[in-house]
């Protein structure tokens, strides 16, 4: 028999930070924690060294030749960030086999409400930027950030039904599928075709391999890092987009079913049981190793290596990349002119695009569908709520700023419109809230 052992000091570190990375909420808390130390760093005596040190390139020496020799802001926009995208593509496909997206009757709405909110802010900040090169940021209102807006739900815990968090999160995940087309048609530099060729080449072996049973992940890492990431780098289309097709190649599927799964695991139990253990010693017998072994290979074969991946990368990419972008790119002087702050209208364009266009896209396409019978409204939702969502929608910030760095190059440009972010995105979250959490007081009294 295997005692169990007291828990060790280092647990006493290690289980808090477990409980806290576990939390839904925990993500956009530690998004506003850098984002206040972006701010810190850009408006205090540390600005010179914050912009130098994310100014500073490095790459590979091949020949005294120098390879993909990028500043530290670029790699961290186009190679972490990467991540980032190819755990929302995985998200993606995995919503759309077997979450929320993958009932048309109960998708709908999300989609059509999702849809409003990316067109309606396009056209407002279009409206104010008709031409010109601020007319390039109409795809910064369209976001939703999913982290900030869930975390602002979750902050209101039990008194917010589950039928407005799975609304809220379906409606984001279409969002940033809107938001990856966007980049991919939009804001992608000239094409080399050659390279670009090359990619889509080995992303098609990378879906043969799913096809054929390949359920490796070194596999994949292989292929999507070193082929397919690096030749949609070089030929000009930006990178997160090899990094969410890639995601689509993923396995989904199961080796073993559940039932097969639960008898296999039954039998090794059974099998451990009967092993007579070592006396007195914490360590097992090898063939007490051996059972563990096949027991880990069996899960392994129930488990499809598309969710392995998402959950082993979520909370690297919520809790360390999305971290360090925002710490790289909010870094925004408050010490702006106003005159110069209103010389043209992307500060304004921006804020109305979220804070209004979301509001109007999401609330009233959902509305209007509703009242044409061609969608319906979930259980739990009324019109409070629904504006509510609409207002927490306009919350757009990881993609809202990296939409920013694509559209614009230059500088000026750029802190204009991370300003309309910043105030577009905390007065929709605060006024969100208070809707959501006046309306959650009324039901309960």
């Amino acid at each position: 028999m295997i005692n169990n052992y007291p828990p060790k000091p280092i647990d006493k570190i290690v289980q808090p930070v477990q409980r806290f990375i576990q939390q839904e909420k925990s993500g956009g808390l530690l998004l506003g924690i850098s984002v206040i130390i972006a701010l810190i760093l850009a408006n205090t005596t540390l600005s010179h060294t914050y912009h130098q040190v994310l100014e500073q390139s490095f790459g590979f020496r091949w020949n005294d030749k120098t390879y993909f020799d990028y500043s530290i802001h670029h790699w961290i926009n186009d190679g972490l960030m990467s991540i980032f995208f190819f755990v929302v593509g995985l998200e993606l496909k995995r919503e759309i086999i077997g979450g929320e997206l993958s009932n048309p009757k109960k998708a709908l709405l999300p989609i059509i409400a999702a849809i409003g909110g990316m067109v309606v802010p396009a056209l407002i900040y279009l409206l104010f930027n008709p031409a010109g090169e601020p007319h390039k940021g109409w795809g910064i209102p369209m976001a939703t950030d999913i982290a900030f807006a869930l975390g602002v739900l979750y902050l209101l815990g039990d008194k917010i039904p589950l039928a407005l968090k799975v609304f809220l999160t379906a409606l984001a995940i279409v969002d940033d599928l809107g938001a990856v087309l966007v980049i991919a048609f939009f804001y992608t530099s000239e094409i080399n075709f050659l390279f670009l060729i090359i990619g889509l080449a080995i992303l098609i072996f990378m879906y043969m391999g799913n096809k054929l049973g390949v359920r490796s992940i070194i596999f994949y890492a292989i292929l999507g890092i070193c082929g397919v990431w690096t030749t949609f780098l070089v030929s000009g289309v930006h990178a997160t987009i090899a990094a969410v097709l890639a995601a689509f190649t993923i396995p989904a599927d199961v080796k073993i079913k559940e039932n097969i799964f639960i008898s296999k695991i039954n039998a090794y139990l059974e099998r451990f049981k009967n092993i007579d253990p070592t006396e007195n010693t914490p360590t097992l017998t090898n063939e007490q190793l051996h059972v563990l072994e096949m027991m880990n290979e069996a899960t392994l074969a129930a488990t499809p290596p598309l969710q392995r991946l998402e959950h082993s990368m979520h909370p690297a990419v919520s809790f360390l990349i999305i971290p360090i972008f925002a710490i790289a790119n909010a870094g925004v002087s408050l010490n702006v002119d106003i005159d110069q702050l209103f010389e043209n209208n992307i500060a304004v364009g921006t804020a109305l695009g979220l804070l209004v266009g979301k509001v109007l896209g999401v609330v009233g396409f959902s509305i209007l569908f509703i009242k044409l019978k061609i969608a319906q409204i979930p259980d739990g939702m009324n019109f409070r709520n629904l504006l509510g969502l609409g207002f927490l929608a306009s919350i757009g910030f990881t993609m809202s700023l990296f939409i920013t760095s694509l559209a614009f190059s230059h500088e000026e440009y750029q802190t204009q419109a991370k300003i309309g972010i910043f105030a577009a995105s905390l007065i929709g979250g605060v006024i969100g809230y208070l809707i959501l959490n006046k309306n959650s007081k009324h039901k309960n009294k």
